[in-house]
């Protein structure tokens, strides 16, 4: 799936937020993946600094939370799933 961006808690928010950009403009959505807390805080924070770099095309992003079951050495983990879309500003 090209819209899917896996999070880490190691991962540069600014980073991540151009990622995101960039795949909104090209596909209208993009789903982020994260594994614990210190991960989930990084997307919470890209996705802040996204929100600015696609304001001046007139969009505004949002974000549903949900879970989706992922494989981790044969273990199933709880991941939590962010799809985020763009909307027009009003």
């Amino acid at each position: 799936m090209d819209n899917l961006l896996k999070v880490s808690s190691k991962s540069k928010p600014s980073s991540v937020a151009g990622a995101i950009a960039g795949v909104v403009r090209e596909t209208g959505t993009v789903e982020i993946q994260v594994l614990g807390a210190g991960a989930l805080n990084q997307a919470i924070k890209a996705i802040a600094i996204a929100r600015g770099f696609v304001a001046p095309a007139g969009l505004d992003l949002v974000f549903v939370p949900g879970f989706i079951p992922i494989l981790i050495d044969n273990q199933e983990k709880t991941a939590i799933k962010l799809r985020v879309d763009p909307r027009k500003k009003r």
